[in-house]
């Protein structure tokens, strides 16, 4: 197993309700499947717990820890609770994010950017900020970090892509300030996805079809003409969270379908 006897925090463990798996979930699912013992975090108990089940049904360790990662002190908490019932933190998966609301510069409400920072950026910075030290005292650790190809392509939304773009830079400054104590940072920028949030929440958003919402996101990717899943994501999660990728740190990895040829 890729990850037997470490211990993994998926932060964004849950998913809103739909027909297919959010990325959190999926990731927390396969690391478990791999022989990791999880730390489930999630502003929503219960979406955790509906992940923890499924987890648990299939004979792996794992745990619930409802946290608002907008706040330092529940960041805190995070790495606290991790070392308090597992001892260690080997993985920190960091999948939080929002694009509710944006827009392009001019209409967009300036709470709105704020919020969007917080939820994409600041808190992910406060994660890796209580995590570290336990990675680096154990000269050890891997950080992935989910960013978007929306960081590296062009788009009408001017919040998300901003603070996606940033996410790549918190990676390769984080990846180089980290080396030195064996702890790995990279992230991946997933393409489109058919994800609940992803298609779900877009297509509310934009008052339309689910079904439509879809199509519209198929059609744009060039392989295949199908979007991808979050079994896309979590297999690009597990490799870079296990041994199989020691010697790689600062990668950004698109998992897009091909989705970025189209702006080269």
């Amino acid at each position: 197993m890729r990850l037997a006897g470490k211990v993994a925090v998926v932060v964004g463990a849950g998913q809103q309700p739909g027909s297919t798996i959010g990325n959190g979930r999926a990731t927390a699912v396969r690391f478990a499947r791999e022989g990791a013992t999880l730390l489930l975090v999630d502003r929503n108990a219960d979406w955790a717990e509906e992940t923890c089940e499924q987890i648990q049904a299939e004979g792996a360790t794992a745990s619930v820890l409802a946290a608002d990662v907008m706040q330092e002190d529940a960041c805190r908490a995070i790495a606290e609770t991790c070392l308090a019932r597992y001892g260690r933190i080997d993985v920190l998966h960091n999948n939080v994010g929002r694009f509710r609301g944006d827009t392009d510069c001019a209409a967009l409400d300036v709470a709105v950017w704020d919020a969007i920072m917080a939820a994409n950026l600041k808190a992910m910075f406060m994660t890796c900020k209580h995590a570290l030290p336990a990675m680096r005292e154990q000269r050890a650790g891997a950080i992935v970090n989910i960013s978007s190809t929306s960081s590296l392509a062009g788009g009408r939304t001017v919040a998300y892509k901003t603070s996606k773009g940033a996410v790549n830079t918190l990676t390769q400054h984080l990846a180089m300030e980290n080396a030195p104590f064996g702890v790995r940072v990279n992230a991946i920028l997933p393409g489109l996805m058919d994800t609940p949030m992803a298609v779900g929440g877009r297509a509310a958003e934009r008052g339309i079809d689910e079904a439509a919402m879809r199509a519209e996101r198929h059609a744009q990717v060039p392989l295949r003409g199908r979007m991808g899943t979050a079994w896309d994501v979590a297999n690009a999660a597990l490799f870079l969270a296990s041994d199989e990728a020691q010697y790689i740190t600062g990668m950004l990895l698109p998992v897009e379908g091909g989705l970025l040829l189209k702006t080269s």
